[in-house]
């Protein structure tokens, strides 16, 4: 008689600074790719009479997102993976494989297959060209984590393909990861090699991101460009859960104010850094990509920081207002898969309704700006429901079956 899968309930409760962190990155991506899409389409926002500060902001911190998204994937594998086994020497990597699976797997299963058939029904916007990658390579690509090296070779995908390329870093660290620490942590001092290795991808981040590439595409999609920011939550993570152990719920108020202050360094290092003060990075004398490390470790700092208060009863409730960003957060799979498809038909909607007879890319069709803010924030709302949609209806369901739990009641 076959018997049921053990349940693998989840190790570890939600962090709602975590969850806001998501929230802010997510929605960066999408405002990044608006952006994009009004613009091949004519329609430039930075011509809007807005302050060039607001519209960097808004429009053009897609990337420093997903490079948030590493770090945070980083800390909240290691940390569920060390809560989950006690230690990252006891990691069973059957057990990691298949929750990675099922959370992971059934979306980009769907999500690749209907991108299949809007491509082979020739669809506007999702159609490839014949100068770029056949359809059938970009499948096998999506499928085995190498699509951000297909880009680089071929080019661009259209559609939702392109927001892939982030996944293939993310599962390849997935892959390797509970490898490495059967590997070196079953060994004694195994965890010095650990670390060194950590800290070497580190420390050639900012370089695979520049010198080492002259491939513009690949300099931004590849898989050591974007490993450092993994790294760094992985470490922060060890050191959160060393510090846990060691103080064992006993947290002095000096330790709560020093959290404090390290949660507020880390948000003025995110905040500085999504204002794109450039002039400041070319003070730097070096040609090597420091930017994004510098914001991982601004976003690690906001985790260390809020973790440990959390674990020494010195954090407050959520306030209401950051409810809506930490619901994006807790989405922010199922809408940054999702939200291109709604993005491109809205824009090819606008576009319809407000003909650009300039030639495309350059200066918009004059608008207002509360009337282009009413276009953006429907593109939000929309992706917001498509991705709560995709989330209840299937995402979370297979989830759930895919770990062998039960639905909430």
């Amino acid at each position: 008689m076959a018997t049921n899968p053990p349940v693998l309930p989840a190790a570890t409760q939600r962090f709602d600074t975590i969850d806001v962190l998501r929230g802010f990155s997510i929605l960066a991506v999408v405002l990044l790719h608006t952006w994009i899409r009004l613009f091949f389409a004519g329609y430039d926002i930075r011509h809007l009479p807005l302050p060039k500060i607001v519209t960097h902001l808004l429009f053009f911190n897609g990337g420093n997102g997903v490079t948030v998204f590493f770090a945070i994937s980083g800390f909240l594998i290691t940390l569920t993976s060390l809560r989950r086994f006690g230690s990252l020497s006891a990691m069973r990597a059957s057990v990691f494989y298949r929750i990675r699976f099922a959370r992971i797997a059934p979306l980009l299963i769907l999500i690749v297959t209907i991108l299949s058939v809007l491509a082979l029904a020739h669809v506007e916007g999702f159609d490839f060209s014949h100068k770029r990658a056949p359809l059938w390579r970009a499948i096998i690509a999506a499928f085995t984590f190498h699509l951000n090296w297909l880009e680089a070779r071929f080019g661009f995908l259209p559609g939702n393909w392109n927001v892939m390329w982030s996944l293939s870093v993310e599962e390849m660290f997935y892959v390797f990861f509970p490898i490495l620490c059967m590997l070196l942590l079953r060994f004694r001092r195994g965890m010095i090699p650990f670390i060194v290795i950590l800290v070497a991808f580190v420390a050639m981040g900012p370089y695979a991101r520049t010198v080492w590439s002259t491939n513009e595409i690949w300099q931004d999609q590849s898989y050591l460009g974007g490993m450092d920011g993994i790294a760094l939550g992985c470490l922060t993570a060890l050191l959160t859960h060393y510090v846990s152990i060691r103080q064992e719920g006993r947290w002095p108020a000096i330790h709560s104010r020093l959290l404090l202050l390290l949660q507020v360094a880390g948000v003025t290092i995110i905040a500085v850094t999504a204002c794109g003060p450039h002039w400041f990075w070319k003070l730097i004398p070096t040609k090597a990509d420091f930017f994004g490390t510098l914001l991982a470790v601004g976003a690690c700092l906001v985790m260390l920081a809020s973790v440990l208060r959390h674990a020494g009863g010195h954090s407050r409730s959520p306030s209401r207002l950051t409810a809506p960003i930490r619901w994006y957060g807790r989405h922010s799979y199922e809408v940054y898969l999702t939200h291109e498809f709604i993005v491109i038909w809205v824009v090819m909607l606008f576009s319809h309704w407000h003909p650009n007879p300039k030639p495309k890319g350059l200066a918009p069709h004059q608008l207002s700006v509360p009337h282009m803010a009413v276009w953006v924030v429907g593109i939000l709302l929309l992706t917001a429901l498509l991705g709560w949609l995709t989330a209840t209806f299937f995402s979370e369901p297979m989830n759930r079956y895919l770990r062998g739990a039960r639905p909430p009641r």
